[in-house]
């Protein structure tokens, strides 16, 4: 993505990603805001090192990589000419549906049935008490996500010939650093070690069982195509993010902009999330946990992607994404 090259990368000092030279095997690295990257294999006498197994030692590693950042003598290399990959290969995803309320009051008014006999504004205020009944009730919706469907921050998103909706959903993505087992709210944003961002991919046409209206939701099929989670750019140490619930999502398709939106919109915060997902599961390090994605999906405004459409993603802090939608090739 072009950038003002007077523009910081991120916020903070320095982040965690996933880069490598042209043919070269991708290595983690440390990078600096002003676009400078330092192979961390090497600084850390590491040769198998990856960003995933730095998580795993992320309390000890983390003042290590303080250091390293301000030391500007070493083996620092310009990223322009590098490839950059998504920044971290999780065991598990966990996502969030239905955690932005004005988000979820426009897809329910979409998705409405032809013959719902509520206008539109009757529609929005029912949905929206369900909103605040939610809230209220403390239940967040999380389901699991595939590795298979993450790809790099600017590595083009094929769209399956099969997809006759897809549609985009940016997200703030927590990053966990230790594993976490019924952790509290009050506990779990330690087990965090930074935000990343992921743009959710969706198929609607998908996203319901026509054949099973009882089983409900078929999120295997309408999120985990290859490719359909793109992430990243970098991971940023919460250190360097003073309040992951007043961020500004920002997506634009093909320049204009489709999303924009504060996580203050959220129903539940990055810790509830965090806390109700170790509940059922435990939570490993480079786990993602996505929170949900904010007002402005495609099927809000009546565009869905397309063959040649760019999408453009930024979250306060935390760089950006470009990626550009290519239709699958006949077989």
């Amino acid at each position: 993505m072009k950038r003002d090259v007077d523009s910081p990368l991120f916020s903070g000092s320095f982040a965690l990603g996933t880069v490598s030279a042209p043919g070269r095997t991708p290595f983690p690295a440390l990078v600096l805001s002003d676009a400078r990257v330092l192979d961390l294999r090497t600084a850390l006498a590491a040769p198998e090192l990856t960003v995933r197994t730095l998580l795993e030692r992320w309390n000890e590693v983390l003042p290590r990589l303080r250091s390293l950042a301000a030391d500007t003598a070493g083996d620092w290399l310009p990223l322009d000419g590098l490839r950059i990959h998504a920044p971290v290969e999780p065991r598990q995803i966990f996502q969030s549906g239905a955690n932005y309320r004005q988000h979820v009051i426009d897809l329910a008014v979409a998705h409405r049935s032809p013959d719902d006999p509520r206008t539109v504004e009757e529609a929005r205020a029912e949905i929206a008490a369900v909103m605040d009944r939610r809230a209220a009730e403390d239940l967040p919706y999380v389901f699991i996500g595939l590795p298979s469907a993450i790809t790099g921050p600017y590595d083009d998103v094929v769209l399956p010939a099969w997809a006759e909706k897809p549609d985009w959903e940016l997200e703030l993505a927590a990053v966990i650093a230790k594993p976490a087992y019924r952790v509290s709210v009050e506990e779990a944003l330690p087990y965090v070690a930074g935000y990343t961002m992921a743009n959710d991919l969706t198929d609607r046409a998908t996203v319901f069982r026509q054949d099973m209206p009882a089983i409900g939701t078929d999120w295997l099929r309408s999120k985990n195509a290859p490719g359909f989670t793109p992430l990243g750019p970098w991971i940023v140490p919460t250190e360097s993010i003073a309040d992951s619930g007043d961020l500004r999502v920002t997506l634009k398709l093909n320049g204009e902009t489709m999303q924009d939106e504060s996580t203050k919109d959220m129903i539940f915060g990055v810790a509830r999330m965090v806390s109700y997902a170790s509940q059922s599961a435990q939570l490993l390090p480079g786990d993602l946990v996505l929170t949900g994605s904010p007002a402005g999906n495609g099927m809000h405004w009546g565009w869905l992607l397309r063959d040649g459409d760019v999408m453009e993603g930024t979250i306060t802090g935390l760089g950006a994404q470009r990626t550009r939608c290519v239709a699958e090739k006949p077989s």
